[in-house]
């Protein structure tokens, strides 16, 4: 991201327990016929596994963008053109509705077509597809999992590292899931995919400073959407502003007032960070294809 403005947060987010799933993840992946990974529509890149390329090499690839209600549609369908030129097939779904879930099936039929056939020519009719899903805590996985077994499958949860250990799921004759536990992968140098996550809820933004996240948040949107802001909070970003400012200035239009004259920016950064997390801001992605 570009700016100056943007402050440096001291972010840590991989707790020891996901070490260990992630080794019964690349253990696991021996036994698939291919792997799917749901990402966050709004974030590709952030709530993306940055191994999986290395670890699923030779795997069919699926690559679930979800939550794509929240996500601009333009630069969704940008995301689409950038994987599939990677030979990565996609599907676009909105997990909480069941928009898009029904293409779930056919795309991985699709996918393992030649894998099937040769199935079909060795005798061995009644074996499964066995597809592995992937993603970060947060991201709809086990919402997704449910939509698609037509049941509560798997434990949902909003607290990162609900779905705990790993189960096979029997979607139908033919097709099993192994459902993983949702992790976080190691990137310390980033403290941008720390933000990413924390503005879209991937981890919890107890853990960070709110106010200057939603300084830094302020400055993307005033930098990608800034109509957004205009529309949302009555004022028109100025790009000499740095956060802070940005925030002051939308406490002030909403009376986010403390004392002595002062602005609520700590009210004024969760209710920034709550309103976008329920769409109120409008479609807004955070990143775009290189």
């Amino acid at each position: 991201m570009s700016g100056n403005n943007y402050e440096k947060m001291n972010i840590q987010w991989f707790p020891g327990h996901m070490t260990k799933a992630q080794r019964m993840i690349e253990d696991s992946l021996k036994q698939v016929d291919a792997v799917c990974e749901i990402l966050d529509a709004r974030i590709p890149r952030s709530s993306r596994n940055p191994d999986i390329d290395r670890l699923a090499a030779g795997k069919p690839r699926l690559i679930i963008l979800n939550r794509v209600d929240l996500a601009d549609p333009e630069i969704t369908s940008q995301w689409r053109r950038h994987f599939e030129r990677q030979g990565i097939r996609i599907i676009e779904t909105d997990a909480k509705t069941g928009k898009g879930v029904n293409g779930f099936v056919p795309a991985l039929k699709e996918l393992l077509k030649d894998k099937l056939a040769d199935y079909a020519a060795k005798g061995q009719i009644n074996r499964p597809m066995r597809v592995m899903i992937l993603g970060i805590p947060n991201v709809g996985k086990s919402t997704f999992i449910n939509k698609v077994a037509k049941r509560r499958a798997a434990v949902a949860g909003d607290k990162p590292g609900v779905t705990r250990g790993k189960q096979w799921i029997n979607i139908e004759q033919g097709l099993d899931l192994l459902d993983t536990p949702g992790i976080l992968w190691p990137k310390f140098d980033s403290q941008e995919v720390g933000e990413m996550l924390a503005i879209t809820n991937a981890i919890k933004a107890d853990v960070l400073d709110k106010e200057t996240l939603g300084a830094n948040f302020m400055l993307r949107l005033r930098d990608m959407y800034p109509e957004a802001l205009t529309e949302r909070y009555k004022f028109v970003p100025d790009k000499d502003m740095n956060g802070f400012e940005l925030l002051e200035e939308a406490a002030k239009k909403r009376g986010f007032l403390l004392s002595k004259g002062e602005y609520d920016i700590e009210r004024m950064a969760n209710t920034l960070l709550g309103e976008y997390h329920d769409g109120k801001l409008g479609r807004i992605s955070l990143e775009r294809p290189e």
